[in-house]
């Protein structure tokens, strides 16, 4: 799923103490946790570079996202309020399928972005598009009911090539029926029942993913089943830090890591969130310093101008429809210099000449104090040509990385640009780096994959009914 930083932030702050998430067992080896979800989620558990080769080489189950802005959209007017506020086209749009929707303003900037997946004729169940989609049910426009599902159901994530041995031992089913943004019933035995849940294959980790959701009082359950079924082939549990990580490697442009949603420039709905947003859109890190500007996107640079059909009116649309006959910025991988980097960790050894520490193995993500798109402004020369975000270290490639947008004649594979590191005030270094293939990882994609053709104990099998 797509990870956003939810309003609770300034509560965390505010809080005396800090609960364990509902969402997942206790585990007393677990040392640092993460809190911007307002609770304590695990930053990692078996060492990130372990958990950070798992969707490439084995497994992992992830808890960390909830809870995940989950949000029921239903009624008559259900599909034109979605048809209205996203780029998206709804011509075809099956029960049991689903859209990554995104919703712009009317300068065609990403407002939210997430899943809606239809579950009935006039129900859809949305994640990652809250509090936007519920200020659009707010305006009365629309004959629909919105609820807000947080602490009401759990989204948990099963990654990697061979997270369907693990899904169909969890679940005793063949379910190589689910193709790539498909979902479906079924269920998982734990506790000597056989629990309710949804199967929805879809992943941020690029291969081979899929979620299961179910309702908040079973997390526990279906959490240490999947466990269960995921020790035969040695799958790892994914702690918060990686999972920020992998979105770079991907290629999967996340708001909060590589770019803000553009709130503020919708006045309205600034008023209907009451100030909640202040709290995470004011601390702005690295070299890109105070504009907020530079951190808004619009999906045409984001590498989802593939995804807008101009056959309906939406917002967003006019401005979008000029910024696809004209030139914008976009989005590539970055691999940094080596020896620039290793300058910088040796800087922290002279008195006096210490360039601004560069946090290993990325930049922070998602904590109460540092938490949203740490941007570094990228040269070439003089020039400014653009805005470079989700700085990871890749153990797989031994590369550092991040995505940036970029001027359309500075995207080229191959292109050496400079990005500046260090916030303005601090002591600041140029670092070399050079455009580098996006998606930067290069294995086998979900969307692609024959689940069909894959060996499995299920393979054959009748889907169980």
């Amino acid at each position: 799923m797509f990870a956003r930083l939810p309003i609770g932030v300034r509560r965390v702050r505010e809080a005396k103490t800090i609960p364990h998430s509902p969402y997942l067992p206790f585990d007393p080896d677990v040392a640092d946790y993460n809190v911007a979800f307002t609770h304590l989620s695990p930053w990692e558990f078996g060492g990130w570079k372990r958990e950070s080769l798992s969707w490439k080489e084995g497994c992992y189950l992830h808890a960390g996202l909830n809870p995940p802005s989950p949000y029921r959209l239903s009624g008559p007017g259900a599909l034109a309020l979605l048809r209205d506020a996203c780029i998206n086209g709804f011509a075809k749009f099956s029960i049991g399928s689903s859209k990554h929707a995104v919703m712009c303003n009317a300068q065609g900037n990403v407002m939210a972005d997430g899943m809606v997946l239809r579950t009935g004729e006039e129900d859809f169940t949305c994640f990652f598009l809250n509090p936007y989609i519920d200020y659009l049910v707010a305006s009365g426009r629309y004959d629909v009911r919105g609820e807000d599902l947080s602490g009401k159901v759990f989204l948990f994530q099963v990654a990697g090539p061979r997270s369907l041995e693990v899904m169909e031992a969890a679940t005793g089913e063949s379910l190589r029926d689910i193709e790539f943004l498909w979902h479906r019933a079924s269920t998982i035995r734990a506790d000597g029942r056989d629990i309710p849940v949804r199967v929805f294959r879809l992943g941020v980790a690029r291969t081979l993913a899929y979620e299961v959701h179910g309702r908040i009082e079973d997390a526990d359950a279906i959490y240490r089943a999947l466990r269960a079924a995921g020790e035969p082939v040695g799958m790892e549990r994914l702690g918060m830090q990686v999972y920020g990580m992998n979105h770079t490697e991907g290629g999967f442009a996340q708001s909060y890591i590589h770019f803000l949603p553009a709130y503020m420039q919708d006045a309205a709905f600034m008023d209907f969130l009451q100030g909640k947003a202040d709290a995470f859109m004011s601390d702005l890190p690295g070299s890109a310093g105070p504009d907020i500007d530079k951190r808004y996107a619009n999906p045409v640079e984001l590498g989802w101008g593939h995804m807008i059909r101009f056959d309906h009116e939406f917002t967003g649309r006019a401005a979008l429809e000029r910024i696809m006959a004209g030139s914008h910025r976009r989005i590539v991988t970055l691999e940094w210099d080596q020896a620039d980097i290793l300058e910088v960790y040796a800087s922290q050894f002279r008195i006096d000449a210490d360039t601004e520490f560069m946090d290993f193995a990325a930049n922070p993500v998602w904590t109460a104090h540092n938490s949203v798109v740490f941007s570094d402004d990228v040269f070439v020369g003089d020039r400014l040509v653009g805005i470079s975000s989700g700085r990871v270290f890749s153990y797989y490639y031994r590369q550092m990385l991040s995505l940036a947008l970029l001027d359309p004649e500075q995207a080229a594979i191959g292109r050496e640009v400079e990005v500046l590191w260090g916030s303005p005030g601090s002591r600041q270094k140029r670092i070399k780096a050079k455009v580098a293939r996006f998606p930067y990882l290069d294995l086998p994609k979900n969307a692609d994959i024959d689940v069909r053709s894959l060996n499995s104990g299920f393979a054959g099998k009748e889907v169980r009914s």
